[in-house]
């Protein structure tokens, strides 16, 4: 889907309709139905479904866990009571449990460990009363409102080990024999070592144990390898994505200890601490309201019922897991981990279920495809063979024939019987590609890893496909296109500018005094002065910190100026409002109220401005500097097809000036209304005119969230797959809503980073880029691996198949199809699928999600690679020992020979054909190759494992050694493949896709470019 195409995609129900009608292997991006997830499950074909089901979502476990939920809600306290029964018989109890001696705790604090856990269970207003309120069990817990707990890590570690720590326990980390048992269920390899097994004790029974165990053992070791490589790469995959869960887990939360304002990982709280809660924070244990202004909780999580609940003096009870809806204010710990009822909740829900992706369920489409057919050539491989070994048609290496009915031996008979049906299920494991789809898990963890170097955090693995496929990302200005880092640069004063700008000697006394309470008291944001005299730290929004750090400029002490006034009425700042005021008290018959917002907005509330005579109005000017690198990274993205629109708060003067000189926008095209709109405009719009203009629009300001999901929806509807960044947690909607929900990190609330699918750590719009390379990186080396795989795959089936028909023989037995099986499945996995991502990448426009796995350009490479490997190697196979010049051997040994020098071409004709999936369009396809070193390692353990298997263990995999002069005849037959590829590049493709040509195959298209794709460099 091609940006600014502006063709209309089908209504959602139609797109539902061809899904359901035409194809079990596609899925939407995002928010599939347990019928999509279901029906590909059921049509996929599938020869180990531990393994190819791993990293998908257990439909059956999400009901239990529906269920389980529903349970905990509804019965809590039998629960925990149940849990904390079954903990008291562990060892580690003491990690998670709070249960001490009652005369320990009496002599440390003075509250009883029972009567605290009834407060946070049944949130008893009696027992709350008999301890004197949050002021008496702020003493009983030896910690202060204001300053909150020591700071002291001894003192931290005695509440955590006296009251528990904030965590819960979790599933045991599986080991690697998990794995190795879990890839022992694969069908094929049951059944080859089940004839393994056959083959080794009738081998020892008819030639002894000395000669007899080599056929047997030889399959039995090459299974065993298989095993033991895809269970160590599996265990490695499973380790990056417990990492990874890790992180996501791990909640930074501000708490108050010391009298300093301090962030903390959400593990490291302790009960006693005092946490700020501000809107879209998640509560993060249980605890106690200190004070709250308009406070509003979101408790659906923990009662299920979507209702918000306002938190006051009269409701002060806080629960663990819920999030903040509105307001601000702060709290008091009084339960942690276990103790609380969401930590009961996730110790029973702890364990992470998969998700599959647009891609993997694609994946598992062409896998099935490619299964069926390798499964019907091994059927005609397997009857072929047969009827030909009972029928006297098979020949000995010697040129005797193998069976001869009522001559040939009852064991020797089955022996050569069994012999054939392990060479055809070693064609249907070979054919049968289950690593294919398990390849997007390989790359989207290396992917994940390494973007969480580039400050991306992935929440779920699919918007790591669907980023690649991004048409347009609208972006917020403040902390992602802007530094987010305020300043106060210019102040006006009755008019005048304030020269310079922290220069209070201009005004007077009642006018400073004025102009500082304001400061002081209406803010969110904190100033810690600290005691020893060192500098002060204050702390809030970007936006607080800029105009408390100018407040301090011109004079003001923080404490003493809120000692002086008491707060009435407070209504908090949120965006829809975009304004923010206090209600003060200065003295019995004097009362202040100060606002602070949006400049039109509260311009328009005045009535009157006053000069400097003592009653003034202040205008105060802050900038926000656009970020380094910005600009680049905004022209990168135009280069790739990628539109980025501004959708801003501010209003449209300021968002303008940042869009030009980030290169959003063209100094001349500022003033023309389709590119630059205000919020209530496009707002106020018909729903058809809004998908007339949303093409157009690149700069939108003073937008409310409900605007931005508006622009969103629309954009959806022109066919754009639309990223969305926010920080706010209004922006949720929004970000549910778009392809691709990117949330803010550092200014990013906990309710928007949930509702996001990435989470930028640095708040950084060239990190939104790099999201960009990496989710192309993603699917262009799918591609790698698919046109790699599907290269041996023909090859393999197609010389066998030959061979078979012609000769009642294969040159490639099943030790040697075992190991093409491992260099082509897992192996080739890991150095295809963990290619970087490259410049390239963003040269090219984006992929469009219904098009092809398999493009023409790798159809062409593929049938000009495979065909030259079919030619060559069968010509080898029936006419080998003349052009090797083998007459003067024993026909045995001559066979032998012949049969080793057409294997090891063929692998080598695989490890070349490596480098040439590398770059598909690209005609060097050596560029970078030095910098993937796990991409080099894997060729040269290849190549080392070659050459040990030909010249050390030859009895061991039934091969022959090679002269130096084959040696060099099989690596220049695969060393051909490069020129060839070379010259390949430049036929040209037709832009109409192979797979249209074929009614019913499951890889379909939708809208492509009309472009030739053939002859790229």
């Amino acid at each position: 889907m091609a940006s600014g195409t502006g063709n209309s995609p089908p209504p959602a129900h139609e797109e539902e309709q061809v899904l359901e009608g035409e194809d079990a292997f596609e899925i939407p991006s995002k928010n599939a139905s347990h019928d999509h997830l279901r029906r590909w499950r059921q049509a996929a074909l599938v020869l180990n479904a531990s393994r190819r089901f791993r990293y998908t979502l257990d439909l059956e476990r999400e009901e239990e866990k529906e269920n389980l939920r529903r349970i905990i809600r509804s019965h809590a306290q039998v629960i925990r009571a149940v849990f904390l029964f079954k903990e008291a018989g562990q060892k580690n109890l003491g990690e998670y449990c709070t249960s001490i001696k009652d005369e320990t705790l009496s002599q440390r604090f003075s509250v009883d460990l029972k009567k605290l856990k009834m407060l946070n269970r049944d949130h008893d207003a009696v027992i709350f009363q008999e301890v004197g309120g949050v002021k008496g069990l702020s003493d009983l817990l030896k910690s202060d409102l204001d300053r909150g707990v020591s700071p002291d890590e001894n003192e931290l570690v005695r509440r955590r080990d006296i009251f528990g720590a904030n965590t819960y326990p979790r599933k045991e980390r599986r080991s690697i024999w998990h794995f190795v048992f879990e890839a022992c269920q694969d069908l094929t390899l049951v059944i080859l070592m089940v004839a393994a097994a056959i083959s080794l004790s009738l081998g020892m029974a008819t030639e002894g144990v000395k000669d007899g165990w080599y056929d047997g053992g030889s399959i039995f070791f090459a299974v065993f390898l298989v095993i033991f490589v895809t269970a160590t790469n599996d265990y490695r995959q499973s380790l990056q994505f417990q990492h990874l869960n890790e992180e996501k887990r791990n909640i930074q939360v501000e708490v108050i200890r010391g009298g300093k304002r301090l962030v903390a990982s959400i593990f490291d709280l302790v009960v006693g601490d005092v946490v700020p809660l501000k809107i879209g924070d998640q509560v993060p244990a249980d605890g106690i309201l200190i004070y709250g202004h308009f406070l509003a909780i979101d408790e659906s999580s923990m009662t299920g019922e979507s209702k918000i609940v306002n938190k006051d003096q009269r409701a002060p009870f806080l629960m663990s897991g819920c999030k903040v809806a509105d307001g601000y204010g702060s709290m008091l710990v009084t339960g942690v981990g276990i103790n609380t009822e969401w930590g009961m909740m996730m110790a029973n829900l702890s364990e992470d279920t998969g998700e599959e992706t647009p891609l993997q369920v694609r994946l598992n489409g062409v896998a099935n495809l490619i299964g069926i057919v390798g499964l019907l050539v091994a059927g005609a491989v397997l009857v072929v063979l047969w009827l030909r070994y009972f029928t006297g048609h098979t020949k000995n290496p010697d040129g005797t024939t193998q069976f001869l009915a009522g001559t040939t031996g009852v064991k020797q008979g089955f022996m050569g019987a069994i012999r054939i049906l392990t060479i055809a299920v070693t064609i249907v494991v070979v054919a049968v590609p289950e690593g294919l789809p398990l390849a997007v898990t390989l790359t989207l963890a290396y992917s994940m890893r390494k973007m969480m170097r580039d400050k991306a955090l992935v929440r779920r693995l699919s918007s790591c496909e669907t980023m690649g496929s991004a048409t347009t990302i609208c972006s917020d200005k403040t902390g992602t296109l802007t530094m987010n880092k305020m300043t106060v640069v210019e102040a006006y004063l009755g008019g005048k500018k304030m020269d310079p700008y922290d220069n209070a000697s201009t005004m007077c006394t009642s006018v400073t005094d004025l102009l500082i309470e304001g400061i002081a008291q209406n803010t969110t944001g904190t100033v810690f002065m600290p005691e020893d005299g060192g500098a002060t730290e204050v702390t809030g929004s970007p936006t607080e910190k800029a105009i408390l750090s100018w407040g301090l400029m011109i004079g003001m002490d923080f404490k003493d100026v809120r000692s002086k006034s008491s707060v009435l009425h407070v209504l908090p700042f949120n965006s829809e409002k975009k304004r923010g005021g206090v209600a003060l008290q200065v003295s019995d018959t004097e009362f202040h109220i100060h606002w602070k917002g949006a400049a039109e907005l509260l311009l328009a509330s005045c009535r009157s401005w006053l000069s400097t005579d003592g009653s003034v109005q202040p205008m105060n000017s802050i900038k926000d500097p656009c970020r380094p690198g910005v600009r680049n990274a905004v022209q990168l993205c135009s280069t790739a097809g990628v539109k980025v629109r501004m959708v801003t708060g501010d209003n449209v003067g300021t968002a303008k000036a940042i869009a030009v000189e980030c290169g959003i926008l063209d100094a001349k095209d500022a003033a023309s209304e389709p590119n630059v709109i205000e919020g209530k405009v496009f707002r106020e719009m018909s729903e058809t005119a809004r998908e007339d203009i949303a093409d157009k629009i690149t700069v939108m300001g003073r937008s409310s969230p409900n605007d931005k999901l508006l622009l969103v929806q629309c954009l959806k509807r022109r066919g754009h797959v639309v990223a969305v960044t926010g920080d706010g947690t209004n922006d949720a909607p929004a970000l549910h809503e778009a392809d691709i929900g990117l949330s803010m990190g550092i200014s990013g609330t906990e309710v928007t980073k949930e509702s996001s699918d990435i989470i930028i750590l640095d708040d950084d719009f060239t990190s939104v880029v790099k999201v960009v390379r990496w989710g192309r990186s993603v699917y262009a080396n799918i591609q790698k691996f698919i046109q790699f795989q599907l290269t041996v795959n023909v090859a393999a089936l197609v010389i066998n198949v030959v061979a078979a028909v012609s000769s009642g023989d294969i040159p490639l037995n099943a030790v040697e199809l075992l190991w093409v099986n491992l260099i082509m499945d897992t192996l080739g996995a890991l150095a295809l699928a963990t290619e970087p991502p490259t410049d390239n990448l963003m040269k090219r426009h984006p992929v469009g999600r219904r098009e092809p796995l398999v493009t023409n350009v790798m159809w062409r490479n593929l049938f000009i690679q495979a065909l030259y490997q079919i030619a060559v190697l069968l010509i080898f196979n029936f006419d080998g020992k003349r052009i090797l010049r083998l007459q003067n051997e024993s026909w045995e040994h001559a066979g032998k020979i012949k049969n080793t020098f057409v294997f090891n071409a063929f692998v080598f004709c695989q490890i070349f054909n490596e480098f040439n999936a590398r770059k598909p369009e690209e005609k060097n396809v050596f560029k970078g190759v030095t910098n993937n070193h796990l991409f080099m390692a894997i060729v040269g353990a290849t190549t080392v494992l070659q050459i040990l298997m030909i010249e050390f263990l030859g009895k061991f995999f039934d091969t022959a050694k090679l002269n130096w002069r084959l040696w060099l005849l099989s690596v220049a037959i695969g060393a051909v493949s490069w020129p060839l590829a070379y010259l390949g590049k430049f036929v040209p493709v037709p832009v109409r896709p192979l797979q249209s040509y074929f009614k019913h195959c499951s890889c379909r298209r939708g809208p492509h470019r009309d472009e030739e794709q053939g002859g790229k460099s």
